[in-house]
């Protein structure tokens, strides 16, 4: 049996400095964890032949389809506000590129494939942990209707690897628009090399931004288009509590995805200033943090991108300044219509916007529960008296109880009925995320026993995370104290 790949690769056409080749290294025993067969359709792959023991072996690194360009791609980048001049796939390697049935290319890579140039000082491999945070919080994400890279398949490796435990190693098959990041342009723009910049720019136009090569200024119009999706993307995360952990100017898509899933947690307890990553240790990438961070990524993408828009320096800095001040609206018109829709708000009101935001002042105070609590407020879109239940969620409810009676007052002006309210409330907040103690249970029992149940499980969840599954009806609880997770790792 041969596992066919629609290969169709076009990064590994670019010059031979943009990445270095290099071949996955054979794993001892590889085991397929988790295939994720509708997305193997989607992307025009044979899910029975990625279930065979020789697909197993290619998803594992064992060994390459026909046709893969197989290359660690070459990248530098701002760590927690340093720079780094070089990075690159230290533990990854891109089999190739697909397109996919809607006519989307995609690339496919294996990530814990084994030691690259890039790899420095690190063994290039993947723990079991790591790979199954990002399984399930990647396919959360596209349940959830968030932009994200995507993955395609789990695999046990058969070895070990050791990190602050010993643990048993993995790859996760990772699917995404592209592996571009702001670092990519980095490190190209470190090294002076205006005419790689060029070339990627040019490339990135083609495959992500094609209408920008129909404008007067191309590559100003590349940047403002990733400014767009990149504060729409910040916005979602936002609305729905997502804390990345690691902004990284490495770590931040040009496809405007959400990608890179390493301490990256959701929040149970309300609180802007939240952090979970175990190496966040000044709360840079906190979760109130995360809009300005993205526009710091921006204005470091905008530097790299100055001598092309304009050959005179000061006039393509003050371009660059002119279009990054529209990230801040850009920003708060989703992020402000976005919090407007869990509130069940379909007309606008000159006050929404401060309605919104004494909402979540409100939960701040009161400690409550982020996704909970807007979930249980679409059942008082129906039935008053269930603000009475919203209300417990709050151990201090004094700024809740004078936040009720106005949002009350302010949803008897739209014109939807309480039932299409409900709905359309329910269909934006979920009543099932990824919660931390959720994870880490099924990460444990895969890992201390061998036991991938909680895992399957939890993914069965999260797949329809607005629907009500009664019996699944413990996975929106809040973590009891005992059972809470304050901390959340990288996994290299």
């Amino acid at each position: 049996m041969t596992v066919h790949f629609p290969f169709d690769n076009s990064y590994a056409a670019l010059p031979e400095n943009f990445f270095a080749r290099v071949a996955p290294t054979p794993v001892a025993a590889p085991r397929l964890i988790k295939l994720n067969r509708p997305l193997a359709e989607r992307l025009g792959l044979d899910p029975d032949w990625l279930d065979s023991p020789e697909g197993t072996e290619i998803l594992a690194g064992a060994r390459l389809p026909e046709g893969a360009a197989s290359i660690a791609m070459a990248y530098a980048g701002h760590q927690f506000g340093q720079f780094v001049p070089q990075l690159g796939d230290g533990r990854a390697i891109l089999l190739g590129e697909v397109i996919d049935q809607d006519g989307v290319r995609r690339d496919i890579q294996l990530k814990g494939s084994g030691r690259t140039p890039f790899s420095r000082m690190g063994d290039g491999r993947a723990a079991l942990g790591p790979v199954l945070r990002e399984y399930i919080v990647s396919e959360a994400m596209a349940a959830l209707g968030i932009p994200t890279t995507r993955s395609l398949a789990a695999v046990l490796t058969g070895e070990r690897v050791v990190r602050d435990q010993i643990q048993p190693g993995a790859v996760l098959t990772r699917v995404a628009s592209s592996h571009i990041r702001v670092g990519t342009f980095q490190f190209f723009a470190a090294r002076g090399d205006r005419e790689a910049v060029r070339a990627l720019a040019d490339h990135v136009i083609a495959r992500h931004y094609p209408e920008a090569a129909q404008a007067d200024a191309p590559y100003l119009a590349l940047l403002e288009g990733v400014i767009a999706r990149q504060a729409d993307l910040i916005a979602r995360w936002m609305m729905i509590g997502f804390i990345h952990g690691v902004m990284n100017t490495d770590n931040c898509s040009i496809a405007g995805e959400t990608i890179d899933y390493g301490p990256c947690a959701f929040m149970d307890t309300f609180d802007p200033k939240t952090v979970f990553s175990s190496i966040d240790h000044m709360g840079r990438y906190a979760f109130g943090n995360q809009p300005p961070i993205a526009l710091w990524n921006l204005t470091r993408l905008a530097e790299c991108l100055v001598p092309l828009l304009s050959a005179d320096e000061d006039k393509g800095v003050e371009i660059a300044q002119t279009v990054l001040g529209g990230f801040a609206e850009r920003f708060n018109a989703t992020y402000l219509a976005g919090l407007a829709a869990k509130l069940g708000l379909f007309t606008t009101q000159a006050d929404d916007a401060q309605l919104s935001q004494d909402f979540l002042a409100a939960m701040a105070k009161g400690r409550a529960d982020f996704t909970l609590t807007f979930r249980r407020l679409s059942d008082a879109a129906i039935d008053p008296t269930e603000l009475g239940t919203v209300r417990a969620l709050f151990d201090d409810p004094a700024a809740f109880d004078d936040w009720a009676p106005r949002w009350r007052q302010r949803v008897t002006a739209e014109p939807q009925d309480g039932a299409a309210r409900q709905a359309a409330m329910r269909a934006v907040n979920p009543a099932y995320i990824p919660r931390n103690h959720r994870v880490e249970a099924a990460i444990r029992a895969a890992v201390d026993k061998d036991d991938f149940g909680p895992f399957h499980e939890l993914l069965t969840v999260l797949t329809n995370p607005f629907r009500e599954q009664p019996e699944f009806d413990r996975y929106a609880d809040p973590p009891q104290p005992h059972e809470r997770v304050l901390e959340t790792f990288c996994g290299t």
